[in-house]
């Protein structure tokens, strides 16, 4: 593996940092020189190496332009890459075209190239934790009245994750072209399921469509009054995406979840142990104050244990810290995915999270509750799905359905959401209007109503960043708090199963 001799590329920005910062100009040389000669071998080193683990600028530019190439499935040689290298000033210096064709002639091997680019990779990583650990030294050093360190621990903890997910400490500006690749590979993914979810499905039909399932890096607030059935809800769904978790090979050739995914539980407002007794409620259909108070039939307390050895094995993750700020809830969130996974988050519910640090006024605290949020599903590439209280003015309209507006501190929940949903059950309502017996045919309306909405809820997307707002109608058993779908008039006696 020896250095074309005479042809040593420089890293200009780092002229006096070249001796002590790890790199390998040779391996770098080399797997160029594979590249060159047969551009196939890319299939075996995409997933390894990316052009910003180079450290010379010269083959980081020689890299990406024939990544660019191999991706229009155009050849990739010496001859072909010199008319868009022509004008490129640091390869002019070490000799223009000339140095592509003596890469590919001083190639030595192409079976090594994944060994090369794994080289490449690790000391790409290397000077990353060597300026992440400048930057970290530089700040703690730097002692000033508003710079906590806890503060500085959570930053660094951000970066050290994402340079081990990644390789990449900060992504910075990525090309087009990268863009173009990600959005087909999600629409890919949707036509492979036969035109059906490109995200996680969340277990309800009605809803999947609506939603295209719960796509990776949105935020996704479910709003609603007190007993209208946000949390149960929401624990339906993460149940349901927990229970359908399989972990297999995807289509891109990594080994990855395939189906459900591994969930994480904040639950600030209930204990894990209330929060997995309504799972089991739902999962053994035994209602939630019979298993409190233990009151059970022999049959009831089997479904119960044979439940809960089903849900033994569900990737649920519970955490039940009262008050979490969000800066620690995105520090949990980031080794939940280190340690087990994680494909979605849950928050029940947005008001209890605490800001980093105490603001003006409330407005400003819980935007900056609502970005953090953002940020961590950008940042971990998941879908968080938050819960939120709506404010009282729902109460005083005669029409009860909840819109935007009806958000507590609103502007920013409703800005920084990608989608918005409101849960809303008449049925709730309706029984708080019942008549006095002694009126007759007040009753029999009334009886009437509560036959047309009794056992249904409504689930309203008031915002949909990527699909069509509405309304979509689930079935829902007050005795087990359970969410399902809802059969239609013309599925009845087709033998469709309401969960």
């Amino acid at each position: 593996m020896n250095q074309i001799t005479g042809v040593t590329p420089s890293h200009p920005d780092t002229e006096d940092a070249a001796g002590t910062l790890p790199h390998s100009i040779e391996a770098e040389q080399q797997l160029l020189g594979a590249l060159l000669t047969n551009d196939q071998i890319y299939d075996r080193i995409a997933q390894i190496v990316q052009a910003g683990h180079f450290f010379d600028p010269v083959h980081r530019r020689i890299f990406e332009t024939a990544v660019t190439r191999i991706s229009k499935n155009a050849l990739v040689t010496p001859v072909t890459l010199a008319n868009y290298l022509s004008e490129d000033e640091g390869l002019k210096e070490l000799g223009g075209s000339a140095y592509l064709v003596r890469l590919a002639g001083a190639a030595i091997s192409t079976f090594a190239a994944k060994d090369y680019a794994q080289i490449i990779r690790d000391l790409a990583m290397r000077r990353q934790l060597i300026e992440l650990g400048r930057d970290i030294a530089a700040k703690a050093t730097a002692v000033t009245a508003d710079s906590d360190p806890r503060d500085q621990i959570v930053a660094a903890e951000q970066q050290l994750y994402l340079l081990g997910e990644s390789g990449q400490a900060s992504q910075g500006f990525q090309s087009f072209l990268s863009a173009v690749t990600d959005a087909v590979n999600v629409a890919n993914a949707a036509y492979q399921r036969d035109g059906g979810l490109a995200g996680v499905s969340t277990g309800l039909d009605d809803l999947d469509k609506k939603l295209g399932g719960l796509h990776k890096s949105d935020l996704l607030i479910l709003a609603g009054r007190p007993s209208m059935g946000k949390t149960s809800l929401a624990t339906n769904i993460a149940f349901n995406i927990a229970k359908g978790y399989q972990k297999g090979l995807r289509p891109d050739g990594t080994e990855g979840t395939v189906n459900g995914g591994v969930v994480g539980f904040f639950s600030l407002e209930m204990s894990s142990e209330q929060l997995a007794a309504r799972v089991l409620s739902e999962a053994a259909e035994v209602p939630s104050e019979q298993i409190r108070r233990g009151d059970m039939t022999e049959a009831e307390f089997r479904r119960f244990v044979e439940a809960a050895k089903t849900l033994e094995a569900c990737p649920l993750f519970i955490d039940d810290t009262p008050a979490l700020p969000i800066s620690q809830l995105a520090a949990r969130a980031r080794r939940l995915k280190r340690t087990h996974g994680l494909d979605a988050l849950f928050v029940d519910y947005l008001q209890l999270v605490r800001p980093a640090s105490a603001k003006d006024s409330r407005v400003n605290e819980v935007s900056e509750i609502t970005q953090g949020l953002k940020a961590i599903a950008k940042e971990l590439d998941i879908p968080v799905v938050a819960l939120s209280q709506l404010s009282r003015q729902v109460e005083q309209r005669e029409d009860k359905r909840p819109q935007l507006s009806d958000l507590r501190e609103s502007g920013s929940i409703e800005q920084d959401a990608d989608v918005v949903m409101f849960v809303y059950r008449e049925e709730y309502y309706k029984e708080r209007e019942k008549p006095g017996d002694d009126k007759l045919a007040e009753m029999q309306a009334w009886q009437e109503a509560m036959e047309r909405v009794h056992g249904k809820a409504e689930v309203i997307i008031g915002k949909q960043r990527h699909g069509p707002i509405g309304s979509v109608e689930l079935s829902f058993e007050g005795r087990f708090t359970r969410f399902g779908n809802l059969i239609k008039p013309w599925q009845a006696g087709a033998g469709i199963e309401g969960f």
